[in-house]
């Protein structure tokens, strides 16, 4: 299996990305695994309190599970991926199973901050967007998606994101094999052509 990572801070584009992909093959050989499936579950805590916890730091994610998940996709074994809830910060009952396939393209904004993880990643890419673009585009997403307050979007954006980029997000820029900017028209043929080497 080979396992494509593809990070970037938030509104960057993965998303999108990930989805052009998704059209250009075939089901059959790809599978995706997004780390916003893997944080952390929180149940004993009400809602007030979760709604205060950071989810842009590694601490959010449960590496532990997601590190086990790819384990067992080499293996060639099925997986049962939690669905998680923006709106109630909580995953739901019911998991989803992906099964293993020639590429694993893995998406998420803190996937090189773990060690065991960017390890295991044998190309990664970078999506570089300037900060004003991918802020419009959160606060986009974020009010139409996931039913947030404007401005609570954006005191998030200015209060925590921002720092938390510099610090988790944009230092993992030097681990990757390909950077793209995409800020406006997206060549992603680059991406386009590892993949294909590797269905061969």
């Amino acid at each position: 299996m080979f396992i494509i990572g593809i990070t970037g801070g938030t509104g960057s584009g993965k998303t999108t990305i990930v989805n052009e992909i998704n059209k250009l093959f075939d089901a059959s050989e790809i599978c995706l695994l997004s780390a916003d499936s893997y944080y952390k579950n929180n149940p004993n805590l009400d809602f007030k309190e979760r709604d205060k916890l950071n989810y842009d730091t590694p601490e959010a994610i449960d590496f532990d599970l997601l590190n086990k998940h790819i384990d067992l996709l080499k293996q060639e074994i099925n997986i049962n991926v939690p669905n998680y809830c923006f709106t109630t910060h909580l995953r739901l009952e019911k998991s989803t199973v992906v099964k293993p396939k020639k590429i694993l393209i893995i998406e998420g904004i803190l996937i090189l901050t773990n060690k065991t993880l960017r390890n295991s990643i044998n190309y990664s890419v970078f999506l570089d967007c300037p900060r004003d673009v991918r802020f419009k585009r959160r606060l986009e997403r974020d009010i139409k998606e996931r039913g947030r307050n404007h401005n609570d979007v954006i005191n998030l954006f200015e209060t925590r994101l921002d720092m938390m980029h510099s610090e988790f997000v944009e230092p993992h820029k030097t681990y990757c094999d390909l950077i793209l900017n995409t800020n406006e028209n997206i060549n992603i043929n680059p991406l386009i052509n590892v993949i294909k080497k590797n269905l061969r």
